[in-house]
């Protein structure tokens, strides 16, 4: 006899990864409850308020799973206030067996010495974190690395949505490993979790093999692709930190993360260990998205040209 499927709850599900998580809560059959927007593609609207701690509360009574997709790129400490107040509401309502916070990029356990200002996002991230695990909530945490729409189609460069055209700048010797996720299997992977007792407290990894690349093979592949080659302009750590002095206060958080990534290597420089559980093992029936994308237009985040084949 097949087990009821969980009842899913998704906040933010109208955005960049919020959509993805929709769609494949309702591939997966899941009764899907979410915004107005997404009611004609089968998921059922729940009319509630964060602000509003009883209409949260009975929205949540609804669900088995909450799964928390909203996104603080600009407004980090407003996003912490929301999320908390969804933690106060899960812990009042006392029926939720799963619950799913935003995260979805590098891990802030393994974090907790970097550079200002981006820590802040860390540090909120952990404050989350904190509040789950002291009111006792089931839960599982999401490390999605690297969104290959934001990184692979400019060539990991910071300011740019579209590939250079003549040269480009490469982070130290280009040679630090990190992983690049279609945002499509965020989604899958994500709520393949949800019911699975293996990421129970945990914290998923989604670390795709043929997707771990560094740079330098990023800009061999486009160079392959386009058959043009580009010049390399490489910069030193100190001077990539150095220059965000004159950057607003969102750019120098970004610079901070990619120093992260780029020369640190935060990403791959450390093993799971049995707190964790890697995705792409956990569930090899997953037919995973293409495997390299490159824009064809700048008019939407997902017209992108894909070199590679579906895997296992």
């Amino acid at each position: 006899m097949a087990m009821e499927k969980s009842r899913v709850l998704i906040v933010g599900g109208t955005g960049y990864i919020g959509r993805r998580i929709v769609a494949a809560s309702l591939a997966e059959g899941h009764p899907t409850f979410i915004l107005m927007a997404f009611k004609a593609q089968g998921a059922r609207l729940l009319e509630a308020s964060l602000d509003d701690r009883e209409g949260l509360v009975a929205a949540i009574r609804q669900v088995d799973v909450v799964v928390s997709a909203m996104s603080g790129v600009h407004l980090r400490s407003h996003n912490l206030m929301l999320q908390l107040k969804i933690v106060e509401a899960i812990k009042q309502a006392g029926n939720v067996k799963r619950f799913l916070p935003s995260e979805f990029g590098a891990d802030p356990a393994r974090l907790g010495d970097a550079l200002e200002p981006g820590r802040v996002t860390f540090d909120e991230k952990m404050a989350i974190r904190r509040a789950i695990e002291e009111a006792n909530i089931p839960h599982t945490y999401v490390s999605s690395n690297c969104f290959a729409a934001y990184f692979c189609p400019n060539l990991c460069q910071l300011k740019s949505l579209l590939p250079p055209k003549e040269r480009v700048d490469v982070y130290g010797n280009g040679n630090v490993k990190a992983f690049f996720v279609d945002e499509d299997d965020i989604g899958t992977y994500t709520i393949k979790s949800i019911d699975d007792p293996r990421t129970l407290n945990k914290t998923i990894y989604i670390r795709p093999q043929d997707n771990c690349l560094t740079q330098n093979e990023l800009i061999a592949k486009w160079e392959e692709l386009t058959g043009k080659s580009l010049e390399k302009v490489h910069i030193p750590g100190d001077e990539f930190l150095a220059a965000m002095k004159d950057l607003n206060f969102a750019i120098q958080v970004a610079v901070t993360h990619y120093y992260h990534i780029f020369y640190d290597g935060c990403l791959t420089n450390f093993d799971i260990g049995e707190h964790g559980a890697e995705a792409t093992m956990l569930y090899p029936e997953v037919q995973r998205g293409l495997k390299y994308r490159y824009p064809v237009s700048n008019s939407d985040d997902d017209a992108l040209v894909h070199q590679g084949h579906k895997s296992q």
